[in-house]
């Protein structure tokens, strides 16, 4: 048996490269997956996007391991197409036990002071505000199911030190550690009276 045997786990930016491994990887340790990804282009983006086929290999993997698993086409900054994909896959598998918050873009390699407005803000839209809006729509089914829960945020090495050329992946990574430094989650469970919390991870890439 597994160590992820009977849980489920949203990871979003799951139809390729890091997303889906930690997909293949949760699944190989037991958890079905809701998985995540816009699988289309993005603006500010120069190389080539996800796709709905890359996101179909994510599905033929994870149940290549006898797993289930729930796919859903959303963008991380549209809140309630996340909140509708979250609500599909407990709907389906059952429950929710975890995040991993993955998606995330490199737009522009330059200068800070040579960014356009739509690189700098097209960056801080998915690589942060995705990461609140993954939490957002995923904690409060955490704190209702009253079993504890655990979210991953993906970071960077460029969230600890700055990188240059990056100004603003630098900006958004710093961010996500920020995001995770307080989390005041815990909540009471009604069947034993005891506190179970909602524990953060920050990894990097």
């Amino acid at each position: 048996m597994g160590r992820m045997e009977g849980k489920v786990v949203l990871v979003t930016g799951a139809a390729r490269g890091q997303g889906r491994a930690h997909a293949q990887r949760l699944a190989a340790e037991g958890a079905d997956i809701i998985a995540v990804d816009l699988a289309g282009p993005v603006e500010t983006v120069t190389y080539p996007p996800a796709s709905a086929d890359d996101l179909a290999e994510t599905v033929k993997a994870v149940e290549g391991l006898d797993r289930r698993i729930l796919a859903r086409q959303a963008d991380v900054r549209d809140t309630d197409a996340l909140a509708a994909a979250v609500r599909d896959g407990i709907g389906e598998l059952g429950r929710l036990d975890g995040v991993v918050a993955n998606a995330g873009i490199l737009n522009a390699v330059k200068p800070s002071w040579e960014l356009a407005e739509e690189e700098w803000q097209t960056m801080l839209d998915i690589n942060l505000s995705g990461v609140w809006h993954t939490t957002k729509v995923a904690i409060p089914h955490l704190i209702e199911q009253g079993q504890g829960g655990s979210v991953v945020l993906i970071s960077s090495t460029a969230g600890l030190r700055g990188i240059p050329n990056i100004a603003h992946y630098n900006a958004a990574k710093h961010g996500v550690l920020g995001r995770s430094a307080r989390w005041p989650t815990s909540s009471p469970s009604t069947a034993s009276g005891s506190t179970r919390s909602t524990r953060p991870t920050c990894a990097r890439r």
